[in-house]
């Protein structure tokens, strides 16, 4: 293992400027590399002779630490150890406080904050929360103790130093710990926690140059070569996009004045429709004036005529009048004959009926028998009658009750759809379960209840929430059976034909529905309580007896707000188990260990399913009044038959009754009648005959007023015809005229119709004339708009003309301007497909160049200069490097040699401890190039079983155990060659095993108690039992926690004091 050449320098930046002392401490020399370019590495001067033995004035040795005081240093407010002068055991837990010992030995002599690998600044070594900290060294000194402090400033990460209580600086402090041979940062010497346990490893990453700059480069051209390309194409594309939208704006401007010149065309082949137009109108307004006029006199005319007729027509009705009175009169005389000749027939007759009329006296006995009977069947009738209305009123107050009882039973069947609804919301199955059992219950031998939140019906609504809560919701929707032949045929039929997720339960052979409380409910009033589960609901027996029986509902009770107020005394006097209150759920049960009663509560959950509340019983009662009201009804229908048909008998008797009634009442009248029918014809006989009327006189003076009527009308038709006359040739000229009016207005209409289909194509075409001028301004901004675009990509001013040598063409931008792309578009693509499939090819090339970086390019560029300067360097410096390999060959026998010598003693003394072990072990001076002198290093081979050869300590090989005790073995080794004040060495002992640490611990004490060695601190967390300790050994432990005294009370010189004074009063044993 080369140790010298992987660890890293230790020194502070002052010291690193000067040369180390070179005497006993440095058990191998120090390697570095040069930091002068003209001078390299050669083998440094040869090793000193061997150190005198350490100066001592008693048990100390000269640089060894007799105290160490802190002040607000890591985990210490106020600290002071005196450590003895050989063996130091520091013992104490972890977290204790013992590397903090360690951080103080090194900080305060001089030693930098990263070698202790907890913190990179002096100022996290400070206690948490405070400003300064403060660590104070006495080192041992034959001329007088030397005193070094370093005072910690947080706020600024400062330290300042003092000697023997005088301010000085850091280097002043570096050359007085140098003077007496102490070196921190040597691990030989100064073995911290973070090294022993290889924390942190010597790790080194190598820079690998880059060998692929010349390849990256070339692939970098490459992509520039590739972007140079889409630069020229993005740059051409605004000019092909500019002379497309060029060309398409001079398409448009020529359309646009083909269009011009159409409207213009259109609009004067209108002038000649326009004025005819306005002709014909004047025409037609003459026309139909004149046609106005010939309107009215027809219209005169016309009444004239009417009048004429109406006049007529009253002649003809007084004719027809005339005619009709003689002829109502030639009827009524007519008339009259008739009805004398019948009227005397008719007394004829009545005067031959008369005589053949019987005598009616002997009628009237048998008219008062019938009268009797008559007056009995209406009694009885009456009677009948009155128990038919009593019947139907009966009838309608059945009526009327079925309609309330059918109503209510209704609202039941709507509250239990309600219930159902909810069971088919949450439980699909469970409700199609329910189906199938309506239309399958022949199928079972006993009792089959449907789900228990189905049959339970609450009496109030409010409690529903202790039933939910009481009872799982597996139960609430689970079926009961009372037999178990009847579960599994359920089962089977709907769990495995139909699949169905329900769940069923049995109830007990014996009912537990009616079993009695164990408490009575009058002596749990006085907490609150005001029923038990069970009496808060109805349910079907076997659903009740398995609810008693599993959740022992009636041994449940239910309280008040007054009862949770006072809870904790009802549940150690009442001693139930299940407890319920206004809003929560007591569960008290008893410890079978310790018999101490524990309760716990929980709130209520609100009600969802039982919230609905069904009185089954008051639904049978309903169902039962129904029947009595349906069979109530059936007796009425059949009474109210029955007595229909006694009426219909009695109507029968009453009608034959009244009829022979009547014919008698007939025969009695008829003589009396047929006399006073006979006078009154004679009367009406005489009265006729009394009214005659001549017919011939009256014939006569109606025919002469017809024929005066006559000679009238023949006046009016000959004024009639002259009038029709007139109408018919005034009518002819205007039918003339309107056909002269509908001429012009057909010939108007063509003319408008031609006029119409000029202006609508006149306003297509100037529809399309604005639509192409528009178009036309909008291409020319967009032509101006390219044009800038195109300007300001080949970085021209807006009046600034390209150069001829840039140009290929010269195309005329539509606001006078005039401008070209440069020559090199001449080679691209003209089109703008061709551009932008182009474009994307480049682009898909130039993503492909990743990870390349411009950087490298100049870095390339630069390494090349270098290269050639350092070419012409190194032609100098091989001469001068011939020059020193001369001198170095030289120097090399002088110190080689001894320090051969000298690692050969380090194997000799570390060979026999490891044989004291029962192992093997050896040490030897390891280079792979002996001109590679920065390179030399001390290699140790070790081997812990006799079956195995031995090998380099690397840390990969060997156990973490073996690592220590090889690395412990090796600082002994160096013990008598190596003469230092002291040594630390931190938690060395972790990961051996016992047998390794008992052996390394008794070397150590060995070794560190003789006389005129160096002073040993030795910190662990632990140790074996029953070690071997000496009378020179010193043990210190380190205590610490939250009852430890305050610095302030605490004085370890006096509590010394006082228990030397103890040990020495003592009296002998």
């Amino acid at each position: 293992m080369a140790t010298p050449s992987k660890k890293p320098s230790s020194s502070s930046p002052q010291a690193s400027k000067r040369p180390h002392p070179r005497d006993s401490s440095a058990e191998v020399p120090n390697k570095r590399k040069s930091s002068t370019p003209s001078a390299p590495p050669g083998p440094p001067p040869p090793l000193p002779p061997p150190p005198a033995p350490l100066q001592s004035s008693g048990p100390f040795v000269e640089g060894s630490i007799v105290r160490i005081a802190m002040e607000n240093f890591l985990t210490y407010d106020i600290c002071e150890v005196s450590p003895g002068p050989h063996l130091n055991m520091i013992i104490g837990a972890n977290g204790t406080g013992k590397s903090s010992i360690v951080c103080a030995i090194c900080l305060g002599l001089a030693g930098k904050p990263a070698f202790m690998g907890r913190a990179d600044k002096v100022g996290f070594f400070v206690k948490r929360g405070c400003t300064k900290g403060m660590v104070e060294i006495e080192l041992f000194r034959n001329s007088g103790n030397l005193i070094i402090t370093r005072e910690i400033d947080v706020s600024k990460n400062q330290s300042f130093w003092f000697i023997n209580k005088k301010a000085t600086t850091q280097k002043t402090v570096e050359e007085q710990v140098a003077a007496l041979n102490i070196q921190v940062g040597n691990l030989c010497q100064f073995l911290p926690q973070t090294s022993c346990k290889e924390k942190t490893e010597y790790l080194e990453k190598m820079i690998q140059r880059n060998e692929r700059y010349k390849q990256d480069v070339e692939r970098f051209y490459e992509r520039k070569r590739h972007l140079d390309l889409i630069e020229m194409l993005e740059a051409k594309r605004p000019w092909v996009e500019y002379e497309n939208v060029r060309q398409e704006y001079e398409e448009v401007k020529l359309a646009r004045d083909r269009a011009k010149e159409e409207v213009r065309k259109l609009k004067e082949g209108q002038i000649p429709m326009t004025r005819r137009i306005e002709e014909i109108d004047k025409q037609r307004h003459i026309l139909e004036a004149r046609i106005k006029e010939k309107a009215t006199d027809i219209k005169e005319t016309s009444q004239k005529c009417k009048q004429k007729q109406d006049v007529i027509e009253r002649k003809d009705k007084h004719i027809e009048e005339l005619q009709q009175a003689l002829i109502v009169k030639q009827n009524e005389e007519h008339d009259r004959q008739k009805r004398i000749s019948n009227t005397r027939k008719m007394i004829e007759d009545l005067q031959n009926e008369l005589k053949t009329t019987e005598n009616c006296e002997n009628l009237q006995p048998q008219i008062d028998a019938i009268t009797h009977d008559l007056r009995k069947v209406q009694d009885e009738k009456a009677l009948c009658e009155g128990e038919i209305i009593d019947k139907r009123r009966e009838r309608e107050t059945l009526e009327k009750e079925k309609r309330s009882v059918d109503d209510h039973i209704v609202r039941f069947d709507n509250l239990m759809n309600q219930k159902e609804d909810k069971l088919r919301q949450r439980y699909r199955d469970t409700y199609d379960a329910v189906l199938w059992l309506r239309n399958n219950r022949d199928k079972f031998k006993q009792r089959v209840c449907e789900p228990i939140m189905l049959t339970i019906n609450m009496k109030d609504n409010k409690n529903a929430k202790y039933i939910e809560n009481h009872i799982p919701s597996n139960d609430l929707r689970a079926f009961v059976f009372e037999s178990q032949e009847d579960m599994e045929v359920f089962l089977k039929e709907v769990r495995d034909n139909k699949k169905l997720r329900v769940n069923a339960v049995i109830a007990p052979k014996s009912s537990y529905a009616d079993r009695a409380p164990s408490r009575s409910l009058n002596e749990l009033k006085r907490y609150g309580f005001f029923s038990y589960l069970r009496e808060l609901f109805d349910a079907p027996d076997p659903v009740m007896s398995y609810l008693c029986c599993q959740y022992h509902i009636h041994e449940v009770p239910v309280g008040t707000e007054r009862t949770r107020e006072r809870i904790e005394r009802v549940i150690q006097e009442t001693r139930l188990k299940q407890i319920y209150t206004a809003e929560e759920k007591y569960v008290v049960k008893t410890s079978f260990y310790s018999n101490k009663v524990i309760s716990s509560n929980t709130s209520l959950k609100v009600a969802q399913f039982l919230t609905v509340t069904v009185d089954l019983e008051q639904r049978r009662h309903l169902e039962e009044q129904l029947k009595e009201i349906n069979r109530k009804l059936q007796a009425v229908d059949s009474a109210l038959i029955a007595l229909r048909e006694t009426n219909k008998q009695l109507e029968h008797k009453d009608n034959e009754l009244r009829q022979k009634k009547k014919e008698l009442l007939e025969r009695k009248t008829k003589k009396r009648q047929l006399e006073q029918k006979i006078s009154s014809k004679l009367g009406s006989l005489k009265l006729m005959e009394q009214d005659t009327c001549n017919l011939e006189e009256e014939e006569r003076k109606a025919n002469t007023r017809i024929k005066e009527l006559n000679v009238q009308k023949a006046k009016l038709v000959t004024e009639l015809t002259n009038l029709i006359k007139i109408c018919t040739s005034l009518h002819i000229q205007k039918v003339d005229l309107i056909l002269q009016n509908t001429t012009v207005i057909s010939e108007k209409n063509k003319l408008e119709s031609d006029y119409m289909a000029s202006s609508s194509q006149l306003r297509t075409t100037e529809q399309h004339f604005i639509e192409l001028d528009e178009n036309r301004l909008r291409l020319l901004q967009k032509c101006k708009e390219l044009m800038k675009r195109a300007r300001q990509v080949c970085n021209l001013g807006a009046e600034q003309t390209v150069p001829q040598e840039y140009q290929t063409q010269v195309p005329t931008i539509p606001n006078g301007h005039n401008s070209s792309p440069p020559m090199a578009f001449q080679d691209l693509p003209n089109t703008l497909d061709e551009i932008d499939a182009l474009l994307t090819e480049e682009r898909s090339r130039a993503s492909c160049f990743t990870g390349l970086n411009p950087t490298v390019v100049e870095e390339y560029t630069k390494r090349e200069e270098e290269i050639e300067q350092l070419t012409e360097e190194l032609k100098i410096k091989n001469v001068e490097l011939d020059k020193y390999r001369e001198n170095i060959s030289q120097v090399k026998e002088r110190w080689l040699n001894p320090l051969k010598e000298l690692v050969e003693k380090i194997n000799e003394k570390f060979s026999n401890f490891f044989s004291s072990m029962q192992c093997a072990g050896e040490v030897d001076l390891h280079t792979e190039n002996e001109e590679d002198y920065d390179k030399y290093g001390i290699r140790i081979r070790v081997k812990f079983r006799s079956s195995t050869q031995l090998h380099e300590l690397t840390p990969n090989h060997q156990s973490g155990g073996e690592r220590s005790v090889s690395t412990m073995l090796y600082l002994m080794a160096l013990q008598e060659l190596n003469r230092c004040p002291f040594r630390v060495v931190d938690e060395i002992n972790q990961g051996m095993d016992p047998i390794n640490e008992r052996r390394v611990f008794e070397m150590v004490v060995n070794t560190a108690c003789k006389e005129n060695t160096s002073q040993y601190f030795f910190i662990t967390p632990k140790l074996l039992q029953n070690l071997p300790y000496t009378e020179k050994m010193t043990v210190l432990f380190v205590y610490n926690g939250p009852h430890m005294l305050e610095p302030n009370r605490w004085n370890l010189k006096a509590f010394q004091r006082r228990r030397r004074r103890i040990t020495f009063t003592q009296p002998p044993q």
